[in-house]
């Protein structure tokens, strides 16, 4: 049974920059009950538009007629401790798959930095983590049930549906309403952090060394410095240096969240401030080394709005882009008061992945909430398509169907298996009409 809920005062994402109202909120409890929704919406000539936890920052969640909310869906789990796979909800969060598969002794190979998302969130996104050896989240997905806008109920796998596969594992939501996904875990494992200041020219000069002796590693560059904080976690076989709760929660929230709050409220009021601000962080951040259950280390709280952008970029063209990026933060008319994220990934064979046919380096740029950002977002995009980069599909961006289809070698694949699954544009809103087409 299909519940419409009431529409209440309407829907906003986290950042708080997509706001929005459907003529209704469809909260079906099955599988069927998704389908059956579909075909009606689609008979009377409706759109459809899935939203999870509200964790991206484009429109790609806007819906313009009616808003599907998962969190009634009621699909069956299923862990096999065996064959490392786990079947769950579409809709399930991140953090809850976490907890499930550490109480069978598993775990997803790599995590970004928050969990909030859903599960269908983070892979229609190309949501990622940091590694030079693993992909994006949806490389760990073997299969999908997926409700096609005909109301048609596909399996799909490597061996049923495979094209619809490698399609809809990074799909914005533009391909149907994913139900039910399973994904290959790797047993638990606990992981050793290691965190530490250093010199921005100093890391560039040995980068490929860097990332070739950790698992994961990546960096923040403090804008009007010359400074990163590194971050590289590393697979061990003890949790022998865990972090005490009180010392968990003065690094890991009270620092970053409440303080750095703080100093960001204080830095909007007075810009001036915003170069002191970022030179006093950077330098407050010191070593240190802990470890800790995969996921816990992977993954803190984010509790400080901002909006962001990010790009995946060819590796070799890091040190460009961030030489061009500190330029065009000192000639901006307003200042940035977030750090600079790089990540790195793996090359992966998913149609609409950021790191396809490719190992990339990603470069983060974030604004507070209530500053300006567009001009510095803009001035960065240029540089970053200029050197081949894609743009995140959760992150804001200003790129349109044209541009993009000349970045993805497989975007006249991905709009053919979208033909075919969603031909009255059922799943569409005004934002994929622009980065996908009509």
């Amino acid at each position: 049974m299909v519940r419409t809920a009431p529409l209440g005062a309407g829907w906003s994402n986290w950042a708080g920059n997509q706001r929005g109202s459907a003529s209704a909120i469809l909260r079906p409890g099955s599988p069927t009950d998704v389908a059956e929704a579909v075909r009606s919406v689609a008979a009377e000539g409706g759109r459809i538009r899935v939203t999870g936890s509200g964790h991206s920052f484009t429109a790609v969640a806007l819906a313009d007629d009616r808003r599907m909310d998962l969190s009634d869906l009621d699909t069956i789990v299923s862990v096999d401790v065996a064959h490392r796979l786990v079947t769950v909800p579409a809709g399930m969060t991140l953090h809850a798959l976490n907890g499930l598969l550490a109480r069978h002794g598993l775990a997803l190979p790599n995590l970004g930095d928050i969990d909030a998302q859903t599960v269908a969130g983070a892979i229609s996104t190309g949501t990622h983590g940091t590694g030079a050896g693993y992909g994006c989240l949806s490389t760990f997905v073997e299969a999908i049930t997926l409700v096609t806008g005909t109301g048609e109920v596909l399996r799909c796998s490597a061996d049923e549906h495979p094209d619809v596969l490698a399609a809809a594992r990074v799909s914005l939501g533009a391909l149907g309403v994913l139900v039910e996904v399973t994904l290959r875990c790797v047993d638990a494992f606990v992981l050793r952090a290691h965190e530490r200041p250093a010199e921005l020219a100093d890391v560039l000069g040995e980068l490929p060394e860097l990332i070739g002796r950790h698992d994961h590693v990546e960096f923040y560059w403090f804008p009007y410095t010359s400074r990163v904080q590194v971050k590289a976690n590393d697979r061990v076989p003890a949790n022998d240096q865990p972090l005490s709760r009180w010392r968990g929660w003065m690094d890991d929230d009270f620092l970053p969240n409440r303080v750095f709050a703080g100093a960001c409220r204080l830095g909007r009021a007075v810009p001036a401030l915003a170069p002191g601000i970022s030179a006093v962080s950077a330098r407050a951040l010191t070593e240190r080394q802990y470890t800790g259950r995969s996921d816990r280390v992977f993954c803190t709280p984010r509790r400080v709005r901002f909006v962001e952008m990010e790009y995946g970029l060819p590796r070799e063209a890091l040190p460009e882009a961030l030489a061009a990026l500190q330029r065009i933060v000192d000639g901006l008319p307003f200042k940035v008061l977030f750090p600079v994220e790089v990540r790195f990934t793996a090359a992966d064979d998913i149609w609409l992945s950021h790191g396809y046919g490719r190992d990339n380096a990603y470069i983060a740029v974030h604004q507070y909430v209530g500053m300006p950002y567009e001009p510095y977002f803009r001035a960065f995009e240029q540089v970053a398509a200029g050197l081949g980069g894609r743009p995140h599909w959760g992150k804001l961006h200003y790129r349109d169907a044209a541009s993009l289809a000349t970045a993805y070698p497989r975007f006249a694949d991905f709009q053919a298996v979208r033909d075919r699954l969603d031909p009255d544009r059922v799943f569409t809103n005004a934002h994929l009409n622009h980065v996908l087409g009509v």
